[in-house]
């Protein structure tokens, strides 16, 4: 009875198997979900009672650019506003785009596990993944980056129990396939940006917002009961579709991935080297 192809086609066996599993996707390991904006989605500013602005403001963005509140309905300093959707105040859309953001708030304190890290996150470079600070508190200081890991469906979700700060020039950072889209801030309260800072994400507050002088969003300014102030910003609500690099991110990196291929490949050919010396010791027997 012949035995010499039992170890050769285990080898094969097992080499389709080591292929299959370096082929599949990281993320598909242990991803985080993004959350579901629903009929927010369209929404760039969003406010539980008045909008107000000063200077000139620009609101557009491929995920839409309307502007609203529920139950509010002062929108102060339109004159110098410019948006590219509709203004929704007090009606059954910014009502159904409240009822949407409520959802989204709750999901995301739900989220677990949950990294317990530091207040401060300035020169802090943070993996996909759920977030939350002993403190109670987030603040940006310098520039925060987001690495995607070469993932383009990467989430990031930060929770706070009390408020938001960032620092005047902050900026948030995505690199790596990290996407606009898929960044969330909950704040217990309220949030303020620095003046000339960038801020990437969704944010949805529980109280206020307030975007100082220049501050530059991609995302959305989202306040469940408060107000929404702005001062000549530049909000871009960007969907997930969007080409990253142009507004707030860059081109996902292949070079790891090329990376890991190479290796996969390499360690492929060993196996194989190594079925073949013993198909043929066998033979030889």
């Amino acid at each position: 009875m012949k035995k010499t192809r039992i170890l050769p086609m285990s080898l094969v066996t097992f080499t389709l198997l080591i292929t299959v599993l370096l082929s599949m996707p990281i993320k598909s390991f242990a991803a985080t979900p993004t959350i579901d904006l629903g009929d927010a989605s369209s929404f760039a500013v969003l406010a539980g009672e008045e909008i107000t602005n000063t200077g000139t403001t620009t609101i557009n963005g491929s995920a839409g650019g309307d502007i609203g509140s529920y139950a509010g309905t002062s929108l102060t300093g339109e004159e110098t506003l410019t948006f590219s959707g509709t203004a929704h105040l007090a009606d059954a859309i910014a009502a159904a785009a409240k009822v949407s953001l409520s959802m989204a708030y709750d999901d995301a304190a739900l989220r677990t596990p949950s990294t317990l890290i530091l207040s401060e996150l300035g020169g802090v470079t943070l993996k996909p993944g759920v977030y939350h600070s002993k403190a109670g508190t987030f603040k940006i200081t310098g520039t925060l980056t987001l690495d995607g890991d070469g993932d383009t469906g990467s989430v990031f979700i930060f929770n706070t129990q009390s408020d938001l700060i960032t620092a005047t020039s902050s900026n948030v950072k995505l690199i790596h396939g990290a996407r606009v889209c898929n960044v969330f801030w909950r704040v217990g309260s309220s949030a303020t940006l620095g003046t000339n800072s960038t801020f990437v994400g969704r944010l949805m507050a529980s109280t206020s917002i307030s975007a100082t002088t220049g501050a530059r969003i991609y995302g959305q300014l989202l306040a469940k009961t408060g107000t929404v102030t702005l001062d000549s910003n530049k909000i871009s609500n960007l969907v997930c579709t969007s080409a990253p690099t142009e507004d707030g991110g860059e081109l996902p990196d292949t070079g790891s991935n090329l990376s890991l291929l190479l290796v996969s490949s390499l360690f492929i050919v060993l196996i194989g080297a190594v079925g073949l010396l013993a198909s043929r010791k066998n033979e030889a027997k």
